[in-house]
């Protein structure tokens, strides 16, 4: 019997170990994707001279997960008229932070992006947008980083604090 529960709390401890750094691995997957789609989103709005609503329906299409519910229920309540798109990007970013792995850098730089949206003409929105993409650049810089440092240590310290623990209990 003290076999399995000494198994037991080495699988948990590795378990845990493999889920930090899972997460580490995708908040960079996550920025990258929310970097590809302002930049999508640029070209809709410069290039197609697309509204936002629409652009955010189409963006909506383009990913997936969290990312994709994130702007189809932009683009939905933006359909509605009740609120200003700036409202309406500042009330969605905090369920994507919620559903997400993004940290609070990342979080507020979306919600400084979201203060200017919809507000300028589309040449000043467009350099918004370019501000918001060197803000995420450092950000996913930041985050490639920390995985490269910490991505492996997690794994084996999961592992190696369950066997730690066994020991002490023996």
């Amino acid at each position: 019997m003290s076999w399995t529960g000494a198994l037991f709390v080495i699988i948990a401890t590795t378990v845990f170990g493999f889920d930090r750094a899972a997460r580490i691995r995708n908040r960079l997957k996550q920025l990258r994707h929310i970097k590809v789609c302002l930049q999508s989103l640029e070209a809709e709005i410069v290039y197609a001279l697309m509204p936002l609503d629409d652009a955010f329906y189409h963006l909506s299409g383009q990913t997936d997960g969290a990312l994709s519910r994130f702007f189809l229920s932009l683009s939905q309540k933006m359909k509605q008229g009740d609120k200003s798109a700036g409202e309406i990007w500042q009330e969605e970013v905090e369920a994507l932070a919620d559903e997400s792995d993004l940290e609070k850098k990342e979080t507020e730089i979306l919600h400084q992006f979201g203060l200017s949206l919809g507000r300028h003409d589309r040449d000043n929105q467009q350099r918004q947008i370019q501000l918001a993409l060197a803000h995420l650049g450092r950000e996913e810089q930041e985050a490639r980083d920390l995985q490269e440092r910490y991505e492996k240590m997690y794994k084996s310290v999961g592992f190696l604090a369950g066997v730690l623990i066994v020991i002490l209990l023996l």
